[in-house]
C-alpha cells in the first residue's frame, strides 16, 4: 500500500490588495482634499513639539485676528487653513474624506478649490469685520483684537453647504434644513464671532451655485 501524498498548502487568499487599490483610487481622485490633509498631518505633528505658551503664541501669529489682518493679511489668510488649533488631526481626516473628498469628485478640484477660498477668506473677513465693529463700539475689550482664529473649519462649512446641490432632490431641503440647524443654533445661543463665521461660510457656499450650473453646462453634449 502506497502511502498518500501530503496535501498541497492552502493558499488563504487576501482581500487587503483590492481594499488598497479602492483607498488609492479614491485618493487619487480627489488630490486636494488629500494633499492639503497631508500638510495639516505634518503641521499638527509640528505643533505637538511645542510647549504650551509657545504654541499659542505661535499660533496667533499665524491668526486671521484683526491685528495679523491689519499687519499683513494675504500671509495670515494663507497660513491659517494650514493649522488646527487643538492639535486633533484624526477628526478632520474623517471630515474631510466625508465632505471635501466628494466635493472635490463632484465639482473637480477647481470649482471645490474656489469654494474653499472663497468661504475661508470671505468667513474669516466678515467675522472679523464684525468683532471690530464690536471693539470700537465697547461691546467687547479690545484685547479681542488679538484673539487666536486658525483653522479650516469655514472651508468645511462652505463645502457642507454647497453639498446640498449635490444631495437628491427628495433629500436635498432635509439637508439643507440639517446644515441650518447645525450651524444655526450655535449662533443663536453662542453669538461669537466663529459662529458668525461659520454661518456666514454656509451661505457662502450656498451662493456657490453658478459654479455648479457652469459644471453642467460643460457636460452637456453638443447636439449634432
Amino acid at each position: 500500500m502506497t502511502p498518500s501524498s501530503p496535501a498541497p498548502p492552502t493558499r488563504h487568499r487576501t482581500t487587503a490588495g483590492p481594499w488598497i487599490r479602492s483607498a488609492g483610487s479614491w485618493i487619487r481622485s480627489a488630490p486636494g482634499t488629500y494633499l492639503w490633509l497631508a500638510a495639516l498631518f505634518v503641521t499638527t505633528v509640528i505643533v505637538h513639539q511645542m510647549s504650551p505658551d509657545f504654541e499659542e503664541d505661535f499660533l496667533r501669529q499665524r491668526s486671521t485676528n484683526i491685528h495679523e489682518l491689519t499687519q499683513d493679511p494675504v500671509r495670515v489668510l494663507f497660513a491659517s487653513a494650514f493649522w488646527i488649533d487643538g492639535g486633533r488631526w484624526l477628526p478632520y481626516a474623517f471630515l474631510y474624506t466625508a465632505f471635501h473628498a466628494p466635493a472635490e469628485r463632484w465639482l473637480g478640484t477647481l470649482r471645490w478649490l474656489t469654494v474653499v477660498v472663497l468661504a475661508h477668506i470671505l468667513a474669516s473677513l466678515a467675522s472679523e469685520g464684525v468683532l471690530a465693529w464690536a471693539i470700537r463700539h465697547g461691546h467687547v475689550p479690545p484685547s479681542a483684537a488679538n484673539t487666536l482664529d486658525v483653522g479650516v473649519s469655514y472651508a468645511l462649512a462652505g463645502v457642507v453647504a454647497v453639498l446640498t446641490y449635490r444631495v437628491p432632490p427628495s433629500w436635498r431641503y432635509v439637508y439643507l434644513f440639517a446644515v441650518l440647524v447645525l450651524y444655526g443654533i450655535p449662533l443663536v445661543t453662542g453669538r461669537t464671532f466663529t459662529d458668525l463665521g461659520h454661518f456666514t461660510a454656509v451661505l457662502i457656499g450656498l451662493a456657490c451655485y453658478p459654479l455648479i450650473r457652469s459644471r453642467h453646462r460643460t457636460k452637456t453634449p453638443v447636439a449634432q
